[in-house]
């Protein structure tokens, strides 16, 4: 199986249980049965941070920032341990700061931070006393874990935890040649049990040694081992951490993954809590110096996706070797960042419910009688035409630019058959807004479950706004 596949498989396992089914979900609005879907349950205690946040920024950085190739360069580009440990030699971000991090993050839009304790490689980033293969043990000699904490506690961000359960480097790991592991190496001893107990140690300090936590993101548990104890732990040391469902039991959350999983791209609605996660970068989550970058529409339009549906967004930056954000990716951050606080009311204290409209790629959410339309893919034209509505808004606003939407109902050729005619947005800016998704809000003077009504409909009827 190739690579790419293998991520998509597992992409699809890990975020499978958490999708709903389409036919379950949703009415026929055709026929003035619209409902809302069943909002996702909230834990009811101190983790529902996560539900208020929704938009965070995920950091990949570690010495594989050196090579500037892949986060994973030991395992992909074939290096031996004893080659690619000698990074650690090299490792002295001395423009590392936090704050400066923090503060892209905040001008994006971003309400949170998820950022690399230990990738597969095992290097840490914390001052870990369970290995020496950690920055305090490199010409950097800093604890960046503890400087990242210290700035999100002082700003009130926060701080979420990724850690990697496979391990190339500690000589416990059953290092077996499986998907994302190095095949066995003559100078380990694996045993799975001192394995597990140098993990939870490691575990304990992070959630002991650097304040209060707000989650725990496990990544690439290749054994598949279930043990609930580790989880249990985590939420005894840090009430507010919310876990996902790659470490070692079913946690709080999924984890779709770039576009690898079609079902978690379509579905309306997910069942349980979702995080989608995605990189600026098309080829590595890490630092790469020569990366190809995705558009700002595919970005924007992937992050819209997941919010109009009750999912939290988790979007990847790879700072450089000397802790520097590129750029570039830099730049992306914000001008998605301007796009999302100018429709932000359209993903904050609403109902997520997609079934208002019939147009394909049109997503919808609504508060009281106003509803959102996300042109969540490039509309064809510079007109959208929402079946099955039938009743002329008020009051229409494109969020993105506070600017008036002309619309109308009134009958076309295309509806003959039925007769019927539909409200229409027109004279859409696209060809200005193609690299963008347009949000535009619709004020009624009815409650929405009205606004589908056929009867004593006049043809002839043409309301402008």
């Amino acid at each position: 199986m190739k690579r790419r596949d293998l991520l998509k498989s597992a992409s699809v396992l890990a975020a499978a249980p958490f999708l709903s089914a389409w036919s379950n979900k949703f009415s026929d609005v055709g026929n003035n049965q619209h409902t809302s879907i069943k909002q996702i349950s909230r834990f009811s205690d101190c983790r529902d941070w996560f539900f208020e946040r929704r938009y965070g920024m995920f950091v990949h950085w570690g010495l594989y920032a050196i090579p500037a190739w892949h986060e994973q360069h030991q395992w992909r580009a074939r290096v031996e341990r004893n080659k690619y440990v000698k990074l650690a030699e090299h490792w002295n971000p001395k423009k590392f700061n936090p704050e400066m991090w923090l503060d892209l993050m905040e001008e994006a839009g971003m309400k949170y931070i998820t950022i690399t304790t230990k990738h597969h490689d095992g290097f840490c980033l914390w001052d870990t006393k369970q290995t020496t293969f950690n920055t305090m043990n490199t010409p950097y000699k800093k604890d960046v874990i503890g400087m990242m904490a210290d700035a999100c506690h002082k700003r009130g961000i926060p701080l979420c935890l990724y850690y990697s359960i496979a391990d190339w480097n500690h000589p416990n790991y059953p290092n077996d040649g499986r998907h994302h592991e190095l095949p066995p190496q003559p100078q380990d001893s694996p045993d799975w049990e001192k394995y597990m107990d140098f993990l939870k140690k490691q575990v304990r300090e992070l959630c002991t040694n650097y304040g209060e936590i707000h989650g725990f993101w496990w990544d690439m548990n290749v054994p598949l081992y279930k043990d609930k104890s580790v989880n249990t732990m985590i939420r005894q040391l840090q009430t507010k951490a919310i876990i996902n469902n790659r470490g070692f039991d079913d946690g709080d959350f999924g984890t779709p993954e770039r576009d690898y999983d079609n079902n978690a791209n379509e579905v309306k609605g997910f069942e349980r809590i979702t995080e989608a996660c995605q990189s600026v970068g098309m080829e590595s989550w890490g630092y790469k110096k020569d990366e190809d970058y995705y558009t700002d529409r595919h970005l924007i339009a992937s992050i819209d996706k997941y919010l109009t549906r009750d999912a939290n967004y988790l979007l990847n930056v790879g700072p450089t070797s000397e802790g520097i954000i590129p750029p570039q990716s830099a730049e992306i951050l914000k001008r998605i960042g301007t796009w999302k606080k100018s429709v932000d009311e359209s993903f904050s204290g609403v109902e997520f419910n997609q079934g208002f409209t019939e147009v394909a790629g049109v997503l919808t959410t609504n508060r009281d009688n106003t509803l959102y339309v996300h042109l969540n893919k490039l509309p064809v034209g510079n007109g959208i035409k929402l079946k099955p509505i039938t009743v002329a808004p008020q009051k229409v606003t494109l969020l993105n630019t506070g600017k008036k939407v002309d619309v109308s109902v009134n009958l076309c050729p295309s509806d003959h058959a039925t007769q019927q005619p539909y409200l229409r947005l027109r004279n859409l800016p696209v060809d200005e807004m193609c690299n963008s998704v347009m949000v535009v809000k619709l004020e009624f003077d009815r409650p929405l479950n009205e606004i589908t009504k056929t009867e004593n409909s006049n043809n002839d009827l043409e309301l402008e706004k």
